[in-house]
């Protein structure tokens, strides 16, 4: 096991974290689709490390929200153990062919760039169409068959979310209530986002074990992107209510669009 440090505390990563710490706790979306390609474009670390200490950073991170909801009672534990049912197995798995792929060659490395592309995409969509998507499933008939297979397909989501989180660090977030919004139309969004949050720390957490057992974790890279995070997300919160989250969550998916784009013709 190795972990890469090769650079000292850097204060512009650090006010990177902040920046996107803040529109984490604004949003409540952005962390992994942005940080990720910002230190892969930005910085030119190897997307395998980006992608392994991201998952550490995110694990860290959503720790402390999954408390807050757990208190608050938001949190749906059937539906998190269904998740984790499908993308634990998955993480494992995905983690077996980076292995075997070598996590940090010019294939793995390829590999990582066109998921975290598609990645970036696929929450861009969600973004732009969740509320139409929502709209949708409650206007659904009510199928005996759609509702006996919906633990099956919460399941499925779960693995799909498994290893494209191992592989990108991205989809635990904005593609994970997405789907489950349109799985359980009729639960609470509150309900929904803590079981997507709960979910997130087991997934991130066990991928980025996988990626420091790979030597795809930078601990100081770690370090430099919490101490600008924690407190940018802590003053996003505070002004959540009093910022437009539409127009926001409007630019992240465009600026999301713009980023997968690039990584996938790059």
């Amino acid at each position: 096991m190795r972990i890469i440090m090769d650079i000292a505390l850097d204060p512009a990563l650090s006010i990177s974290g902040f920046a996107v710490g803040l529109l984490v706790g604004l949003t409540g979306v952005g962390g992994g689709s942005l940080m990720t390609p910002l230190l892969v474009l930005l910085f030119g670390f190897k997307p395998a490390t980006a992608v392994g200490t991201d998952l550490l950073y995110a694990a860290i991170t959503k720790s402390g929200g999954s408390w807050v909801h757990h208190r608050h009672d938001n949190i749906d534990w059937a539906i998190t153990r269904r998740l984790a049912l499908g993308s634990v197995p998955a993480a494992g798995l995905t983690l077996l062919l980076l292995a075997r792929l070598g996590a940090q060659n010019h294939g793995a490395s390829s590999l990582i760039s066109i998921v975290l592309g598609i990645a970036l995409l696929l929450t861009a969509a969600s973004l732009t169409f969740r509320q139409r998507l929502l709209e949708l499933a409650r206007r659904r008939p009510a199928s005996a068959d759609f509702r006996k297979h919906t633990a099956a397909l919460t399941i499925l989501v779960g693995a799909v979310l498994g290893a494209l989180v191992t592989i990108s660090s991205v989809g635990a977030g904005a593609l994970g209530a997405t789907a489950l919004s349109f799985l359980y139309p009729n639960l609470a969004t509150r309900r929904i986002v803590g079981a997507d949050i709960a979910h997130a720390v087991p997934l991130t957490l066990i991928a980025g074990l996988g990626h420091w057992w790979l030597g795809t974790v930078d601990v100081v890279l770690l370090v430099s992107l919490l101490i600008g995070s924690l407190p940018g997300i802590a003053l996003g919160a505070n002004f959540a209510a009093k910022v437009p989250e539409r127009a926001l969550r409007g630019l992240l998916a465009s600026v999301l669009l713009l980023i997968g784009g690039k990584l996938i013709l790059a």
